[in-house]
């Protein structure tokens, strides 16, 4: 399995969010660089990266910070928020970006996901954000009308390869993940699931990888210190979770 810490983005400072509430915010750095290049040097292989201001009002007004902590190298980035056109998602490929996330575009426009799924393959995956068993939209702050079962069904059919899973309610809180959402979507989908939002300690990381799932986000619990990342690295990488 594999750990993508995260690194959210509001005005270029690392922050974090309460269940997706822009009001319920915590800086935790105003040097995103240096808190990608503390990664790095935990041992990560990858990084994720969220515009929340892209994600409520579109665009890449993060583009400079998202650039600056691409040149740490070492990382392979992937970049979600506000990425609703093909312009948007050369610009973060040609900043050297492995992957974007695709989600309210996704939700909004299948025609639009699947050409870019046939353009760019794997360089796509899709954020499912889950409010009440719905997908949310417009950075969680809008519910749409279509399941959270029904979009992924929807989206291995077009040929998604990575689908990033959060669960809105656990997002933040420390109290744990949804462990029978991804148990659910990882017997049904064949696709790659990534594990997001309430992952808050060691034992979290050990159930989901028992699950079989591709990947786990780590948030809020690497930057209070309940999720040591060096020590998630090692257990991952010998087996022991």
């Amino acid at each position: 399995m594999e750990l993508f810490p995260a690194i959210d983005l509001i005005d270029g400072c690392a922050v974090r969010l309460v269940k997706g509430d822009y009001a319920q915010k915590t800086v935790y750095s105003e040097n995103p660089p240096e808190v990608a290049r503390s990664f790095a040097a935990a041992g990560a292989k990858y990084l994720h990266v969220v515009d929340l201001e892209g994600a409520k009002n579109g665009g890449t007004p993060n583009l400079e910070t998202i650039g600056e902590i691409i040149k740490n190298r070492g990382l392979q980035v992937e970049v979600g928020g506000g990425i609703r056109s093909e312009e948007v998602i050369r610009t973060y490929l040609d900043a050297g970006v492995f992957r974007v996330i695709l989600g309210t575009a996704a939700v909004q426009n299948p025609a639009f996901l699947k050409e870019m799924v046939q353009k760019y393959g794997e360089k796509i995956a899709v954020g499912v954000d889950i409010k009440d068993g719905m997908v949310a939209i417009h950075g969680w702050t809008e519910v749409s009308a279509e399941s959270c079962m029904d979009f992924c069904e929807r989206l291995e059919e077009i040929g998604v390869k990575t689908i990033i899973c959060t669960d809105i309610s656990k997002d933040g809180l420390l109290s744990g993940t949804n462990l029978e959402l991804y148990k659910t979507l990882s017997e049904k989908f064949s696709v790659d699931i990534v594990a997001s939002g309430g992952v808050t300690t060691l034992e979290d990381i050990g159930k989901l990888a028992e699950m079989g799932l591709y990947g786990v986000i780590l948030g809020k619990a690497l930057y209070t210190g309940n999720i040591d990342l060096k020590a998630a690295v090692e257990l991952v990488k010998e087996g022991k979770v």
